[in-house]
Formats: structure tokens, C-alpha cells, sequence
């Protein structure tokens, strides 16, 4: 067995005596907070805009992790024997359809995984949308305001226009700001594309899933908050 498999197991063990057969997923759920515990640092420093190949790592470095998840529930081990309410851990969408339908046992699992996926990607198109409205508003209004200065700086001489055509040269133009806005438009809806893949991967992939998508909706908001607290503490 892995050394992940082995981590998956001990958790579940630990929380054995409180949690009964479910342990283990709960298990794989605390496994998924640790890992992006451990990741947070790189979140944060992609939220500020330190390094642009911050906010790559972290998907990266998840990938890994993920793939161990499905080759630990679907290879023969320990691990197969657990299960999640009615529905074992290495079961999937189909397997809970054949066992009993969509409002079977197992397949009731799957239905409140699927629609806190489904509410976690909804959240996470919400917050891409705004902000890629509020990208796209700050951009423009900041073209307006260099191109009102370009104009007022040409009267009062050609060194000043010259400096502010310069400053405005530097802001998006019209057709960058539209492409922004179509991509903006289009990247929200992948977020649901994790409703497919937790249809096809085992229930325990599933898990990971769900509790990464939530983990990264709730860091961002919480780093935009205190961003925006200390944008007002520091504008006070």
C-alpha cells in the first residue's frame, strides 16, 4: 500500500470511534483540508500577484495527490472495503445506478455529493463574473481617464502630451478589453466541469474534489476580504 494510502487509513482509524463506517471519508476529506493547508502559502502569494507561476503551482501540485486517490480505490486494497453511508468509496455513478437507481441508497450519496459540487461551482462562476466585470470596469474607466489626460496635456504642451500618450499606451485597448470580457464569460461555466469528473471517478476522487473546489471558493473570499479590510484601514 502507498504511503497515502497508509496516511488515508491511520486518519480513518483516528476518527473511527466518532464517525463509525464513514471514517475513512472522512478521513480522505481531512487529508484534502491538510494538503490545502499546506498549499496555502502559494495561494496567497498568487493572490497578490508576487509570481505568475504561483498560481499555477498549486493545481499542479494537487494533481499528484489526486491521481493517488484513484489508483488507491481502484487497485485492490484496504481500502475498498469502505464506504460512505450506503455507498462504497470506490463506487461510481454508474455502479450507484445499477444498484438501486438514482433515488437507490447509493445513489442518494451521490445526489448530495453532486449538489454540493453543483453549489460550490455556482458560487465559484458568481465570483469569476464579478471579477472579471470588475477587471474589465477598471480598465476601461482608467482608458477614459489617460485618454481625457492625453487630451488636457496636449493644450499645455508637446513634452506633456507625449509622457501622458505614453501613460495611456499602456492600458487596454478595446479589443483587449472585449476578448477579457468573452473569457470572463466562458471560464465561470468550467467550474461546473467537476460535475462531470466526479461522475466518472470513484466516490472517494469525488470527495477530494468536492472539499478542494470548496476549500479554494472560501480562501479566496477570505483573502479578498482581508484585502479589501486592509485597502479600507489603510485609506482611513
Amino acid at each position: 500500500m502507498s504511503v497515502f494510502a497508509d496516511l488515508v487509513v491511520e486518519l480513518g482509524r483516528l476518527l473511527e470511534p466518532a464517525l463509525s463506517g464513514s471514517a475513512t471519508a472522512a478521513a480522505i476529506v481531512l487529508f484534502t483540508v491538510l494538503v490545502r493547508l499546506a498549499l496555502h502559502p502559494l495561494n496567497r502569494a498568487a493572490f497578490k500577484g508576487a509570481t505568475p507561476v504561483a498560481g499555477c503551482l498549486p493545481m499542479l501540485l494537487q494533481a499528484p495527490v489526486f491521481i493517488l486517490m484513484y489508483r488507491a480505490f481502484t487497485t485492490p486494497g484496504e481500502l475498498l472495503d469502505h464506504r460512505l453511508f450506503a455507498a462504497p468509496l470506490s463506487a461510481r455513478w454508474g455502479d450507484a445506478l445499477g444498484a438501486g437507481g438514482v433515488l437507490g441508497a447509493q445513489g442518494l450519496v451521490f445526489l448530495a455529493l453532486f449538489a454540493v459540487i453543483a453549489v460550490v461551482a455556482a458560487l465559484s462562476a458568481v465570483r469569476a463574473r464579478r471579477t472579471a466585470a470588475l477587471v474589465g470596469g477598471a480598465s476601461a474607466a482608467a482608458s477614459t481617464s489617460a485618454s481625457a489626460s492625453a487630451s488636457a496635456s496636449a493644450a499645455s504642451g508637446p513634452g506633456a502630451g507625449a509622457r501622458a500618450g505614453s501613460a495611456a499606451g499602456v492600458e487596454l485597448s478595446a479589443q483587449q478589453r472585449e476578448m477579457l470580457r468573452r473569457v470572463g464569460g466562458v471560464l465561470p461555466l468550467l467550474s461546473f466541469g467537476t460535475l462531470i469528473t466526479a461522475a466518472v471517478v470513484p466516490l472517494a476522487a469525488g470527495l477530494y474534489l468536492a472539499t478542494t473546489t470548496a476549500w479554494s471558493v472560501a480562501e479566496q473570499a477570505w483573502l479578498r476580504y482581508r484585502k479589501e479590510r486592509r485597502e479600507v484601514v489603510g485609506g482611513a
